[in-house]
């Protein structure tokens, strides 16, 4: 009998030293045993939220409008479809916002200038080596402080940022140098199997006989600035050479085309918008206009350099910042419910008779929802995804291209249809979906599922736009069993 406890004792002390050395389950992991249990990957990347963004939970909608509209007489296409989650900007981009770009841009030239030596040469303000002293690619050192006091030759690299009405005498800063550029690679073109260096690769069918010199051409989009100091964009189609092929080079003005408010009105005094609108600071909450798709395009670009630029390694797991795609807009714009405007009542007032929006109520009333042009962003209530203004305000551009199939063209799963024109293709393939109409619109243009267009390089006093971002990561969530009623 003690024999038989004895060895038993053994069985138990064995069984707590395995587990002891190997963890419980936590052993599994380490693939012991014979048995397929998977690597741990720890707790994953735990997205912090955005700065002034809001979650858009990923989900289903019938895209478009069921009944025709009656007022005009046009039909949307209609759909049912399904998108990802994402983050989305609260509020239009703001001129403050816009003006924190163009302020970025100018004290990038500058610090390029001090560092020329037609302008003193400081070396400071260029880092060409690594902390261990060995060469890196010369960049701006951002952390050393712009001059507060300037000698003679820094004063020339700032006089030269600005130029001088000579009727007027007004200093203003130099539009015509805010020159922003950037690069972006293409990992869509990249992963289409036609464009595989290794030819064996581009067609999994082994009936076909693999050519190992076929010639596979590719289109790469190239900007420079010529010797008269304008912005040169080409479209570039060669032979398929390497990974750098799918690397996009841009170069965009991206100053605001404030003369918008006059020609986008003749015969109408918008002066006092034209010179005031986007510098003056009583206009910084207001949403920016005169910015064309192509600015915003710039925008979403330069927002995410400055982003990664602050961030550690986790900034591998961040997606850039971009303009929605159309199905994202208007999924986003109906609430959770898919209502028809971005509020639940089919009015557009409530009924003390507040207006839900900033738009034109009545023919040639523009006042009547309190504003005249453009209001502050934020000051109507949110939808129930959390956003604001979006109907009305300013119409939206998004990336996608205005075709009158719209999203019958488009897959149910993350519907999109994309073209980056070139500069020489045909205007009309320079069409962009613009959504949410704006402060000079109808009430018919502000509902949600509302599509109209403008060519991605026309600015208007009316259009603005705002920022989302794809979630880093898109979790599974159990079905819930709905609730019956008895």
């Amino acid at each position: 009998m003690k024999m038989r406890k004895s060895v038993a004792l053994l069985y138990v002390m064995a069984a707590m030293t395995l587990t002891a050395c190997f963890g419980g389950r936590a052993a599994s992991s380490s693939g012991r045993g014979g048995e397929v249990v998977g690597v741990g990957g720890g707790k994953g990347f735990n997205e912090p939220a955005p700065y002034g963004m809001t979650q858009v939970k990923r989900g289903f909608l019938k895209m478009g409008i069921d009944q025709q509209d009656t007022l005009w007489g046009k039909q949307t296409p209609v759909k049912e479809i399904s998108v990802d989650g994402f983050w989305m900007d609260e509020t239009e981009v703001t001129n403050s916002e816009y003006k924190q770009f163009v302020f970025w841009v100018r004290d990038s030239i500058l610090r390029e200038r001090l560092a020329d030596p037609a302008y003193g040469g400081d070396e400071t303000y260029k880092i060409t080596e690594d902390k261990n002293g060995d060469p890196v690619k010369p960049h701006l050192n951002w952390k050393k402080n712009l001059p507060r006091k300037p000698n003679e030759d820094e004063q020339r690299a700032i006089e030269s940022l600005y130029v001088i009405n000579p009727v007027t005498g007004e200093k203003l800063l130099d539009a015509r140098q805010m020159n922003y550029r950037y690069e972006v690679y293409d990992y869509t073109t990249a992963a289409l199997r036609r464009n595989r260096l290794d030819p064996a690769e581009r067609n999994l069918n082994t009936d076909v006989a693999v050519n190992p010199n076929e010639v596979v051409m590719i289109s790469k989009d190239t900007a420079y600035i010529d010797d008269e100091g304008r912005i040169v964009r080409e479209t570039i189609n060669r032979p398929l050479s390497g990974p750098w092929d799918f690397l996009n080079t841009y170069i965009v003005n991206i100053y605001p085309d404030t003369t918008c408010w006059v020609n986008d009105f003749r015969n109408s005094d918008n002066e006092m918008y034209m010179r005031n609108y986007f510098s003056n600071p009583t206009y910084n909450d207001y949403p920016v206009v005169g910015v064309t798709w192509e600015q915003a395009n710039a925008f979403c670009a330069w927002r995410t350099d400055y982003l990664l630029k602050g961030l550690g390694g986790e900034a591998r797991y961040i997606q850039r910042y971009r303009l929605p795609t159309e199905a994202e807009w208007e999924y986003a714009a109906r609430g959770r419910e898919g209502n028809e405007f971005p509020w639940e009542n089919e009015s557009v007032k409530s009924g003390e008779g507040c207006f839900f929006a900033n738009f034109k109520p009545d023919k040639g009333n523009y006042t009547k929802d309190g504003n005249l042009i453009t209001s502050r962003v934020g000051i109507y209530s949110s939808n129930t995804n959390g956003l604001f203004d979006m109907a009305g305000n300013v119409a939206e551009w998004t990336s996608t291209i205005y075709t009158e199939a719209g999203v019958d063209a488009m897959n149910d799963l993350n519907p999109q249809l994309e073209y980056k024109a070139a500069k020489e293709d045909p205007y009309r393939l320079k069409k962009k979906s613009v959504r949410g109409g704006s402060w000079k619109d109808p009430e018919s243009y502000i509902r949600s599922a509302w599509r109209t267009w403008e060519y991605q390089n026309q600015p208007r006093s009316y259009i603005g736009f705002r920022c989302v971002r794809s979630l880093a990561s898109s979790s599974s969530t159990k079905q819930k069993a709905s609730k019956k009623k008895k």
